[in-house]
């Protein structure tokens, strides 16, 4: 999304990321320069021997970065997670350039946690944007809100692409057409990564409570286990929905490009996280004029506002989360006015514009301030991803 919409008649972009991945395909598409660092292999653990085998990742890649950075001698080095920006911070001890910390996920709580917001304090180079008041809230912790002019911590929320992401009658036709699902037949979709903190299993079990009251419905799921512990729980999701007698109701979709218009195809998307930094997918079904049926937790709160561009439930109330699904399925009326105003709510409020313009005005902050003269006329920016 940065790199996508960044001025580039004014800044100059070099991404330094790992070989893998699908990153690297991605800014080869954008035509973005890209400079190759180590891969980071490291996670929150608390057992000693991965945390030890962590570390040493983190300082192969340290090396690698500040070698690059000396390199290239960017003006802003633009960390696009909390791990890139332990690295990059790390890695430009001495060489006075700013590194903004881009935080997309919710701060564990977990001992590290502690060391990182200590690591913070110990440079005023760091700028901290968060992509919620929720995520920059659990960043600061108690630590940083006393510490808030040393270490800035700002939010500037997510956007999305309205191109992408919009109503298209004939895509949802097709779309359906392609998964053998009738017109008028009622469709329920959760998108996102199989694991428990997404809670597909509840969703599961809440659809078959419904599914009776909701005749020919299907509930489509669409993502996959990123990761060897998930797996396994990937699978138990098949098993239930099969234990269940719904195995020709509920239809795994695995990993899909086509997330716009498999959004389009919903007749509600639903966000069932225990946890959630912002909830991306919330704001895409609704610039697709999807009504979205969420938990109301972290981020996810700042998104939509209950009953009027979308319907909120606690997340630990599983009959809630039943009644809201059959009462949005029961009512077209209400879908229809939650549908309107939520793509009124995303348009006015998660633009591409907006973002940029943000993103833009913090990096001229940062040079003005005196963090590192500013060059003439434009400068670079080098984004660091996982």
């Amino acid at each position: 999304m940065i790199l996508a919409d960044l001025d580039s008649r004014r800044l100059d972009a070099v991404v330094a990321c790992p070989r893998e991945g699908r990153l690297a395909q991605m800014l080869s598409d954008l035509r973005v320069r890209t400079v190759i660092i180590d891969s980071l292999k490291a996670r929150f653990t608390w057992r000693p021997d991965r945390l030890i085998r962590y570390l040493r990742s983190f300082f192969d890649v340290i090396r690698s970065a500040r070698a690059t950075v000396i390199r290239e001698s960017p003006d802003i080095v633009h960390a696009n997670s909390i791990r890139a920006g332990l690295v990059m911070s790390a890695a430009t001890f001495g060489l006075r350039v700013p590194i903004v910390w881009h935080v997309h996920d919710l701060l564990p709580r977990h001992f590290l946690s502690v060391t990182i917001r200590l690591f913070t304090c110990l440079s005023r180079r760091n700028q901290i944007i968060a992509v919620s008041d929720a995520a920059a809230d659990r960043f600061r912790g108690t630590l940083l809100r006393f510490l808030s002019k040393r270490v800035p911590v700002n939010t500037i929320h997510n956007a999305v692409d309205f191109e992408r992401f919009r109503p298209d009658a004939q895509s949802r036709k097709e779309t359906r057409c392609v998964l053998r699902i009738a017109e008028a037949q009622p469709v329920i979709g959760i998108v996102g990564q199989l694991t428990p903190r997404k809670r597909p299993l509840e969703l599961i079990n809440a659809f078959a409570k419904i599914a009776p009251k909701v005749p020919n419905a299907v509930l489509l799921i669409v993502g996959e286990a990123l990761f060897n512990r998930d797996a396994a729980y990937a699978e138990s999701l098949i098993q239930a929905a099969r234990s269940l007698g719904l195995r020709e109701q509920i239809r795994f979709l695995g990993s899909r490009e086509d997330t716009p218009a498999l959004m389009r195809a919903f007749d509600l998307l639903v966000v069932n996280s225990s946890a959630e930094a912002f909830g991306l997918t919330n704001i895409e079904a609704m610039a697709t004029g999807t009504p979205v049926l969420a938990a109301a937790v972290d981020g996810i709160k700042e998104i939509i506002h209950h009953d009027e561009d979308g319907w909120l439930f606690d997340s630990r109330d599983q009959p809630a989360l039943e009644e809201g699904m059959l009462k949005l399925m029961r009512d077209p009326s209400l879908r229809a006015r939650l549908s309107r105003q939520g793509r009124q709510r995303v348009m006015t409020h998660f633009s591409v514009d907006r973002f940029r313009s943000e993103i833009e005005s913090l990096y001229h902050d940062l040079l003005e301030r005196g963090k590192k003269p500013q060059p003439v006329p434009g400068f670079e920016v080098k984004l660091s991803a996982d």
